[in-house]
């Protein structure tokens, strides 16, 4: 039989992934190219042939993903596989029709197939949409494996935005690893703050190579999600969060309602900052989806060092990028800290943004009065230092997981945001975790 020809749609995470464990060897098909969406600068790359295999010795080609009908038609695919996440149904069965109207078969390839198992246990921490605080959640969570007396190493969700073959398997144990692995803005708001507590991250491409590496120093194995995908491994606790600012969310958007459906423990944070009936409805969403999940209640809480310093100013707010691009959030810490500590002001970023900052805003208009801390590129980096430093404002509330002055000058007074996860009552994560243990 004719090998099947296959294209993947991808974002430079879920679909090398799927490639690796589902097509890399398997002599049935032929992947012909990937297509590339979401995030900046990752199409017209290859993926290499030190990565694809021995039946691509000359790497696979990534192309954007305007070009997909062109491709199908021209390359005779049979197989068009999705392999991104965070986007509502609409979006998906978009795109399904679109390739399903070229005659080639839309797939969407199920969790289990996918997941590599460990030698050790795993504990996997996920989210329904991007900027859920899926990030505090799994910090809490290793600290209390950690007071039980347990060796954790997390594994983050691939954020592989350049040489392919260097990011392999990378693996982070100090601030200095970001700096020697080139680190983009939105690398580094994942790690560093792991790292800074003692933890040890891996990340990269391969994640066969990367699970064995962690399994080699871990008592138990941290699946940190990112982006709202599935695990890529298979875990023993599935914890999943879920955001009551976008209740509603976890029943529409791909894949956060299959992370969802297989959740043993659902987490509902930032309940101190969001409406009543919002929470009520989410309850109910859970109920429906999920009637065995385990349901924690959960803060995010802000702390602010030197929160005197905003009261009466106009303030810029710079927001984790991803969030609000999209994770599609129209506000985050940063501007709960301005109008909790007293801004006269948050100041439109709009007039002043430069170069790429610029074509942020024009992708995604619904941003509005808030500065996303963008950083795929080092053009990126340096639009936003413009940006941030031409902007005419009293001051800077600085709402990122990571300290952004190791990457740009900020020539104005500042204050940085935290915001840490705080369980409400009974059931904990702590109790769930004792259980697990």
């Amino acid at each position: 039989m004719a090998k099947k020809k296959v294209l993947i749609m991808g974002a430079a995470g879920r679909d090398f992934h799927n490639f690796n464990t589902v097509y890399r060897n398997n002599s049935e098909f032929e992947v012909v190219c990937f297509t590339a969406t979401q995030i900046p600068d990752i199409d017209d790359r290859k993926y290499p042939a030190e990565l694809s295999g021995e039946l691509y010795p000359a790497g696979i080609p990534i192309y954007p993903e305007e070009r997909l009908v062109e491709l199908i038609k021209k390359h005779n695919i049979d197989q068009v596989v999705f392999s991104y996440s965070d986007v509502n149904y609409e979006y998906v069965m978009r795109r399904a029709a679109i390739v399903n109207a070229t005659g080639a078969d839309f797939v969407m390839i199920g969790a289990e197939q996918t997941m590599i198992k460990s030698s050790k246990p795993v504990i996997s921490v996920c989210a329904t949409r991007t900027g859920c605080g899926k990030s505090q959640t799994t910090r809490r969570v290793i600290e209390l494996l950690k007071e039980a007396g347990k060796k954790v190493v997390a594994i983050r969700h691939p954020m592989p935005y350049g040489d392919l073959t260097k990011q392999i398997c990378q693996r982070f144990a100090t601030v200095e690893d970001l700096d020697k692995h080139d680190c983009t803005i939105e690398e580094r708001e994942e790690y560093e703050p792991h790292v800074v507590t003692g933890t040890v991250i891996y990340a990269g491409v391969d994640y066969e190579k990367i699970i064995r590496e962690a399994e080699k120093e871990a008592d138990i194995i941290l699946w940190d999600g990112g982006n709202n995908d599935m695990p890529f491994y298979k875990a023993d606790l599935e914890i999943v969060v879920v955001d009551p600012h976008r209740t509603g969310d976890e029943l529409y958007y791909y894949p956060g309602e299959v992370n969802l459906r297989r959740a043993d423990v659902v987490v509902i944070n930032k309940m101190d900052s969001a409406d009543s009936e919002m929470i009520t409805d989410l309850r109910e969403n859970i109920r429906m989806a999920n009637p065995d999940a385990v349901v924690v209640d959960a803060a995010s809480p802000i702390f602010v060092e030197g929160f005197e310093k905003i009261k009466g100013k106009k303030a810029l707010v710079i927001e984790d990028g991803p969030t609000l691009t999209h994770g599609e959030m129209e506000y985050g810490a940063g501007v709960v800290a301005a109008e909790k500590f007293g801004a006269s002001e948050i100041v439109d970023p709009r007039p002043w943004v430069v170069g790429e900052i610029d074509a942020t805003f024009k992708k995604y208009p619904y941003i509005g009065t808030i500065l996303p801390a963008m950083g795929y590129s080092d053009q990126q980096i340096k639009d936003l230092e413009t940006t941030v430093n031409k902007v005419e404002c009293d001051m800077v509330i600085v709402a990122t997981p990571i300290d952004l002055t190791h990457l740009i000058k900020i020539d104005k007074p500042m204050v940085f945001v935290k915001y840490e996860l705080q369980e409400i009552g009974q059931p904990n994560l702590c109790g769930v975790l004792k259980k697990f243990m």
